[in-house]
């Protein structure tokens, strides 16, 4: 998939207030240090579509953005380790949940895991949830270029490992670093499948 463009809609915190296209929406979430604005900008190429901040837990707001002018790019809060009161914790929880459980337009989850870590509880419990919801989902592993190919496989198939215990079969997962530009191609091309497939569907009604 080529991106020939990528515009900023909205960013609120009621799924009410998202856009009403029947386009397909992917959204993206993760812990708040995984890097997932530098993941966003370089899947659309762009250098600051998704603000990045030294400061974990800058994303606060649903924030929507249309690609190509035919599907959203969906960049949510992060969770863990954000550094904001329990209240806004609560809420940014609550208005997530509100948005996986409601919205009829997505697609596709992405819950993005840094490859350098042990599974985290906390990614294991959103993703449970997920299934729990019937929301469809993939994992990407960020920052692949902190580890050499072979540690990288390691962790990749720890992770499996962990998952099978619980789950009959893997999510589709892709293995990305946005200073390298890896895994770029993998994620797009697998949301352009999706989209055809969705689109084929349509056609099928």
């Amino acid at each position: 998939m080529d991106i020939k463009s990528a515009e900023f809609v909205i960013s609120n915190s009621d799924v009410a207030k998202c856009p009403q296209r029947p386009i397909p929406e992917y959204a993206f979430i993760g812990r708040s240090n995984v890097g997932k604005s530098s993941l966003i900008n370089m899947l659309t190429n762009r250098k600051s579509l998704a603000k990045t901040s030294g400061r974990p837990g800058k994303t606060q707001l649903i924030n929507h953005f249309v690609i190509n002018n035919n599907w959203y790019l969906v960049d949510l809060p992060g969770y863990g380790y954000a550094k904001v009161s329990k209240s806004s914790k609560k809420k940014f929880q609550k208005f997530i949940t509100n948005y996986f459980e409601q919205r009829k337009q997505l697609a596709m989850a992405y819950v993005l895991v840094d490859v350098r870590h042990e599974p985290q509880p906390i990614d294991l419990e959103f993703m449970t949830y997920l299934g729990i919801n019937e929301i469809p989902f993939g994992i990407i592993f960020t920052k692949a270029d902190k580890l050499k190919p072979k540690a990288i496989e390691r962790q990749v198939a720890h992770y499996c490992e962990v998952l099978l215990k619980t789950w009959e079969e893997l999510p589709p997962y892709f293995i990305t670093s946005s200073s390298k530009k890896i895994g770029q191609d993998e994620v797009l091309n697998f949301i352009d499948a999706t989209n055809e497939e969705i689109n084929g569907l349509k056609n099928n009604l």
